[in-house]
This record gives structure tokens, C-alpha cells and sequence, in this order.
């Protein structure tokens, strides 16, 4: 019979999964070597007979029966003494050799008992060592494992394209800006669709902000007035068009046409010699710089006021083919930030609690927005410099001149009023949740804006569907066996057409913690703006996402082949990843909260959709110009962000590329060397940021190598890499400047002077113009990134004694 001890280690066998025959074959052998010594021992009396307990069967051992040839008298009884030691002794070598074959077998199957989880690396990159129930596997209701493969078949399965269109519909069936009725009855509509999902978890979180809408005394105005201010003609304008924290009041001066109002605009037209101090700004929508940064910079120049107008050359204007009539504005807000501007730095929970103080990025000047036809019948009266060559737009009967002056009799300007008001509106985000099973306090979050000033269908509606049809999926993938390690977060914000108001303010009430809570963020804002190419906007953290989600996506246009196959046959998948810009629901999460994030669109080949800020964004539009094809777009999108969370929340390791930064850093230290001997005249020194850029590097690549070469199903070692993982973004949020002054703290994504992008700037003077290099600002900027970055390198390294300074 075999012992206690060895059956019990039989049962933790089979439980590490050790083949069950193997194991039968070797308490048959432990069997036979106990009937052969227990045969010995008993003078053979037992030697016939003995007992297996391979199921209860009894069997008989072989007989062995050795005929002796007769010899002759007087020899019988040496030979039979001789006989009778050989077969000891070869009895003895048989027990002494099963013996050791049975210790050998013991040793090495206990071994593999207790070293069964060290070898992380030996399996294929593509499905993930199934784990036991502690790390986090995934088992189906029968209790089967859910291997990776698996689980992105269920995800493709669970997901249904055409619930995206019918939540769509319902959406952007009318206006619903913040605080309307129409906006909190969807706003209650969708908070009961997430708790009858069954969530863990469904929650509010409500912020009064502080937001700006047209007057509704009085409306804006635009006039021509003569050289004393009288009033000539006034310029209807569009009642329901405003951009949002524009300064109010009166401005009055001439006109200059600025283009799209880009730094290298206003430069260009300073060279020039055109006069711009106390004039007013018009500038064409487009040209990759948001309405508030075309104001910022014109206010910069000296410009009185902005007129922002949508140019056919950028925006369809025909309406017979899916454009904007020619009277058509769009409405955008003007602040130079997120949030809401008059608690810059922290949460708008009750404005009566604190001081009164407003954002460093609200205008001081008045912005207003203009149909093509009122910009038309303004630039064409305009005299000065002909436009510099690429500056010409579509306008009829416009040659393009820039002004300030107007032909004709008289000297006549340009009077714009702007009497919007400010207004308390409660903003209600709405949060649900599945819980992580191994590391709950760890959050992949998936967003989207829920308002709009129109209908709203690109704006507000695309991301709202595939927000809530994503929860649906996941909801249903959880009720089918799977277990995510970390959790998932599905927020629909409030607030978002002001400037991500609503997220911005729960990022300010967390910004202490979120860094240690949120490995990642979703936007699904204006996801679908075409079917053709796609475009990635991420921190360079989530890259290396993006090749594994295209891979198993099928293009939207193009059945059969994958988003991958088809970007591919264009250069590297790497072309379609982009910088996350200011206005996307994104930047905020990185930028300001150094949380991992990403949006993504899918955008047209040869026209934009015109109609986003517009009250033309309906879904008939979008349908009209995805040829019906809505359904597998939207399948396509939420499969990207379905198949990217779920490989975070599944992953023992979070597969984010923590050397990507180091690259970024290179490339300063290039231009650095560039102007080493401009920089060396001056008495600058470079040697402390190639310094902080080494260390960086090497902390990075340490900390790849050790998690390779550790055991990652250790759940203690893992929390510890995944913590050190996670805070890789918020390390590059400069601690050296204000939150209040500079929200956008981040040294790679951010605005201000502490900015890998102004440090770049400032140092290329030294070649365009050195009388403007500003020795004593270039040395601080240089510093706040070189501390940043050092700061960085020291984080990641771990604990302060791996930290390696030399001196």
C-alpha cells in the first residue's frame, strides 16, 4: 500500500497538473518494489500474490520457476548454497536499483511541485500562462480556464454593432447642453441602463462649475463704424453661435486677416511690418490650434479682439453635398485650459468655500464666431499687403488681402460686442464599475462627454453608444466566466463641450492619489468622423497597445482585412500615432493628471465631417457620409478599446512601454549637442541633463530586465513592478511649478516654460535671432526639465539605495 505521505504528495500532483498516468505508473512500481521486499522478507510465501491499488484489482505477480540440472552426490548442498547467494545478491541489486529509481522519481516530481510557477517565459508571447485561482485566472461557469484568446473571441462576441446606433439616436435627438432638462433626463437615463447592468458599483459624482452662455437680453452684435465710432451698418450675427469664457464687452479696431492664427502666423505678419496692436483678429478655423489658442496668441500680438470663421478650403460649405450652408458657425470655448476656470488647481465641490481666483488661461479680450458669409463681406473690403503665398482661402469675391484698413471713403473699423454670462451649473458624472478580482484598487477607466450645445451626434453621441455598449459587453463577458485582475471604470462626464469640465474637476478632487489608483484612460469622444484612416492620439506609454489591438480588428470598409494589414501597406503602424492635443477628451488625464491616456478617431480620405460644434451634428449626417456604414465602424472602435483594456486589466505585468520617455530625452540631448558651441560662449553647460537622461534610461532598462528575470505570478513582487509601472507619467509632472499658474504640469505634454517643447523653442534663437535668447530664462528652463527628469530617473529606480550618484 502506499504511505500516507506519498498520497498526499500524489494529490498535490495531480493538482499541479502532473500527468495522471505517470503517476499511476509510479505507484505501480512503488507497489511491485513493496510486494518484492515484503516477498523477500517472508521466505516467498508472498512472492505469488499481492495487491494494487490501481482501482481495486487484484492481480497475480508472476511465477518464476527456476529446474536445476541434477549434479553429481556430495555437491548438492555447496551448490545449493552458491544457488542460493547469488540470488540474494541479485535480488539485493534489483531492490537497491528500484529503490534509487523510486527516490529519484520522488525528488524530481517534488521539485516540480515546488518550482512549477518560476518559468514565466515558456510559453508563446500571444496567450498567457493560465493561472491559478489566487493570480487572477479567468474560469468559464463550467470552471474551465479562460485563456486570452478566449477571452477577446467572447469580447467579439458579446459586443452588438446595431445597440450602438439605437443608443446614437437617442443621444443626439436634441440639444442637451449642461444643467438643461433635456440633459438630466439623460443623464438619469443612463445611470438606470448602468444599474440594471448589474454592475459592482454605480455612483455619482456631482460639481457645481462655473459656466458661460449667451446672454439672453442681449445679443452679441458686430457693426462697421466710422473713424468717430458712429454706428454704419451692423452685421448679423448667428443668435445661438458664442465661444464659451470669452472676455465680454465692447472692441473696436481695424481688421487683420491672421489666417489660422498659428505662432508662426503672427510672426510672419511681424515680419511683414503690418500693424497689429489694436486691431481685431480674424482668423479660419483649422490649422491644427484650437479657438482658445488662436485667441491666446492674438491676445498675445495685441490684438483688440477674434472673429473665428469657417473657410470653404477647410470646411465643406455646401449643403447639396454633405457641407454647411454659408451662414453656418461653429461654436467652440475659448479657455486655455480644462476645468472649470474660476477654481483652477482644485475641485469645484462648493464655489462659497473658496477664495475668489480664475485660470491663468482665461482671455482677456472678447471672441466671437462668424458664418463664411460675414467673414466674406468683411475681408473683401479690406486694404494692405497682399497675404503671404498659402494663405489664401475659399471665400467668394475675397482677394486676399490683410488689412488693417478698409477701401473706400472714410477710415471705417470694426465694433464686436460680446455680452455672454456666466452662469452656477451642477454637473453630474456618472461612474460604474467591475470590480478587479486580484488588484481592485487598480483602474483601467473608459470615458466619454455626455453634452452638447446641439444635437450632438459626433460630439457627444458617438462616444455615449459605444461608452454604454461597452459596459454591456464587459458586464456580459464577467456573467460568462471572466474575472478581470483590475478593475474597469465606465464614466459618462458632464461638462465636456466647456472645456472637460466634469473630468477635470474629479481629476483635481483625486490628483493626490490617482497616480497610484488609474493605469490607464480611454476617451471615446468623436471616435467615428469617417471610415477610412485611423488616428491614434496616446501618451507614448500606450503605444505599443495599439499594434496588438489592429492586428485582431477588422477594417470597418474593407472585410477580411485587418486595420493593420491595411496601415501597413501606407509605411509602419507607428505613422498613425499622434501626440495627444489640448481640446480632446485625453490631454487633460496626462497632461494634468499624468494618467496614461488615449483617443482615437477614424477619420475620411478626401473630406472632413464639417458639422462637429455646429446644430447640423445629427445622425442622419453621419450616416450620409459613412454610406450607412455607422454599425461596423462602431464595432470597429469599441473593439480597439475593448481589446486594449482588457489586456490591461487581464495582464500580470502592465504592458507599458516605460522606455519610450528615453527616446524624447535623446532627442533634446541632440539639439543640445547642436548648439554645444553657442551654448558654451555663454558659459551653459549641458552635462547635467545627458546626465538625467542616462539615469533615466538605465532605470528604465533595470527595471525591464528585472521583471523578466522574476517571477511575475509572485503577487507581492508584481503589485511592486505594477506600482513602480504606474507612476512612470506622473513622474514627468513638473513639481517645480504651480498647479494654479501651470495645470498642464507635464514636461513632455504640457504648456509653459517648463516644457521640453519651449525649451526647445528658446534654444533654437540661438541660430534665428540671438538678440532674443534670454540667457537667464533659458538657464531656468533648463533646470526645471534637468530636475524633472533627474527626479524621474530616481523614482524608477526603486528604493534610494539603487539609486547610483557618484562624487
Amino acid at each position: 500500500m502506499m504511505s500516507s505521505p506519498l498520497r498526499l504528495m500524489g494529490n498535490e500532483l495531480k493538482r499541479a497538473g502532473v500527468a495522471s498516468d505517470l503517476w499511476t505508473s509510479l505507484i505501480q512500481m512503488m507497489d511491485s518494489v513493496t510486494g518484492l521486499i515484503t516477498g523477500a522478507s517472508g521466505g516467498g510465501a508472498q512472492a505469488d500474490e499481492g495487491v494494487e491499488e490501481g482501482g481495486g484489482v487484484r492481480r497475480r505477480v508472476p511465477h518464476i520457476e527456476m529446474k536445476l540440472v541434477p549434479l553429481e552426490e556430495g555437491s548438492e548442498v555447496t551448490l545449493n548454497s552458491d544457488i542460493t547467494a547469488m540470488m540474494d545478491r541479485r535480488k539485493a541489486a534489483v531492490y537497491l536499483t528500484l529503490i534509487g529509481l523510486l527516490i529519484f522519481c520522488t525528488a524530481f516530481l517534488l521539485g516540480y511541485v515546488a518550482f512549477r510557477g518560476m518559468c514565466h517565459l515558456c510559453v508563446d508571447e500571444g496567450d498567457l500562462i493560465p493561472l491559478n485561482d489566487a493570480a487572477g485566472v479567468d474560469h468559464s461557469p463550467e470552471g474551465g480556464v479562460l485563456y486570452m484568446a478566449e477571452l477577446r473571441a467572447m469580447l467579439k462576441k458579446y459586443l452588438r454593432e446595431e445597440r450602438i446606433e439605437s443608443t446614437l439616436r437617442r443621444v443626439s435627438r436634441a440639444s442637451h447642453p449642461p444643467g438643461s432638462s433635456e440633459g438630466n433626463a439623460l443623464a438619469r437615463e443612463i445611470l438606470q441602463n448602468l444599474q440594471n447592468l448589474g454592475m459592482d458599483h454605480t455612483w455619482t459624482d456631482s460639481h457645481y462649475a462655473t459656466l458661460q452662455f449667451p446672454s439672453r437680453t442681449q445679443r452679441n452684435t458686430l457693426w462697421l463704424v466710422d473713424s468717430e465710432g458712429a454706428e454704419l451698418e451692423e452685421i448679423l450675427l448667428d443668435s445661438e453661435g458664442y465661444c464659451a469664457y470669452s472676455a465680454t464687452g465692447t472692441a473696436t479696431g481695424g481688421v487683420v486677416y491672421v489666417n489660422y492664427g498659428r505662432r508662426q502666423d503672427f510672426e510672419d505678419l511681424r515680419a511683414l511690418g503690418v500693424s497689429l496692436n489694436g486691431s481685431i483678429a480674424v482668423a479660419r478655423v483649422g490649422g491644427a490650434v484650437s479657438f482658445a489658442e488662436k485667441v491666446w496668441l492674438a491676445q498675445e500680438a495685441g490684438h483688440v479682439g477674434v472673429l473665428i470663421y469657417p473657410d470653404p478650403a477647410d470646411v465643406p460649405q455646401d449643403p447639396r453635398r454633405l457641407g454647411l450652408h454659408s451662414n453656418a458657425v461653429i461654436s467652440e470655448h475659448v479657455h486655455l485650459g480644462s476645468g472649470d476656470p474660476f477654481t483652477p488647481g482644485f475641485p469645484s465641490f462648493n464655489h462659497t468655500q473658496f477664495p475668489s481666483t480664475q485660470s491663468s488661461g482665461l482671455p482677456i479680450i472678447p471672441a466671437q464666431p462668424i458664418s463664411a458669409n460675414v467673414a466674406s463681406k468683411l475681408l473683401s473690403q479690406l486694404s494692405g499687403a497682399d497675404c503671404p503665398r498659402g494663405w489664401q482661402g475659399r471665400l467668394p469675391y475675397v482677394q486676399c488681402v490683410l488689412g488693417p484698413g478698409f477701401t473706400g471713403p472714410g477710415e471705417r473699423r470694426v465694433k464686436m460686442a460680446v455680452y455672454n454670462t456666466m452662469k452656477p451649473v451642477l454637473l453630474n458624472n456618472i461612474f460604474a464599475s467591475i470590480e478587479g478580482r486580484i488588484e481592485p484598487d487598480h483602474y483601467i477607466i473608459i470615458g466619454a462627454q455626455r453634452d452638447s450645445w446641439g444635437p450632438g451626434a459626433v460630439k457627444s453621441g458617438v462616444g455615449t453608444a459605444l461608452l454604454m455598449e461597452l459596459a454591456r459587453t464587459f458586464s456580459n463577458m464577467v456573467d460568462n466566466g471572466f474575472h478581470p485582475r483590475r478593475s474597469l471604470l465606465f464614466v459618462s462626464w458632464d461638462g465636456g463641450d466647456f472645456g472637460n469640465v466634469g473630468a477635470t474637476e474629479w481629476l483635481e478632487g483625486y490628483l493626490t492619489m490617482l497616480h497610484l489608483k488609474a493605469v490607464a484612460y480611454f476617451s471615446l469622444d468623436q471616435a467615428i468622423l469617417g471610415d477610412d484612416n485611423l488616428s491614434v492620439y496616446t501618451s507614448p506609454l500606450l503605444a505599443d497597445l495599439i499594434e496588438g489591438a489592429i492586428k485582431q480588428v477588422e477594417h470597418p470598409k474593407h472585410t477580411g482585412q485587418s486595420i493593420l494589414s491595411l496601415v501597413q501597406r501606407q509605411g509602419s503602424w507607428r505613422n498613425i500615432v499622434k501626440p495627444l492635443y489640448l481640446n480632446s477628451g485625453a490631454y487633460s488625464f496626462t497632461a494634468f493628471g499624468g494618467v496614461p491616456a488615449m483617443q482615437l478617431h477614424f477619420n475620411e480620405d478626401a473630406r472632413s465631417y464639417p458639422f462637429v460644434n455646429t446644430h447640423l451634428d445629427s445622425v442622419g449626417r453621419l450616416q450620409e457620409l459613412l454610406q450607412g456604414r455607422l454599425d461596423s465602424v462602431g464595432r470597429a472602435v469599441a473593439e480597439l478599446v475593448g481589446l486594449m483594456a482588457l489586456k490591461l486589466s487581464h495582464d500580470h505585468i502592465l504592458p507599458l512601454d516605460i522606455t519610450c520617455y528615453s527616446s524624447s530625452a535623446q532627442q533634446l540631448s541632440a539639439t543640445l549637442n547642436q548648439h554645444a558651441a553657442q551654448l558654451q560662449s555663454r558659459g551653459l553647460s549641458a552635462q547635467w541633463v545627458f546626465s538625467a537622461r542616462g539615469d533615466f534610461s538605465r532605470a528604465a532598462k533595470n527595471l525591464q530586465e528585472a521583471i523578466k528575470n522574476s517571477d511575475v505570478q509572485d503577487e507581492r513582487l508584481a503589485r511592486l513592478y505594477n506600482t513602480r509601472i504606474m507612476r512612470v507619467e506622473y513622474y514627468f509632472l513638473s513639481q517645480y511649478v504651480s498647479v494654479v499658474e501651470t495645470p498642464f504640469r507635464h514636461v513632455f505634454h504640457g504648456r509653459g516654460d517648463h516644457t521640453l517643447s519651449a525649451l526647445a523653442e528658446h534654444l533654437s534663437l540661438l541660430r534665428s535671432d540671438p538678440q532674443m535668447f534670454d540667457e537667464t530664462r533659458f538657464r531656468r528652463q533648463l533646470a526645471l526639465f534637468t530636475w524633472t527628469l533627474q527626479g524621474a530617473a530616481n523614482a524608477l529606480s526603486g528604493d534610494v539605495w539603487n539609486i547610483d550618484n557618484p562624487l
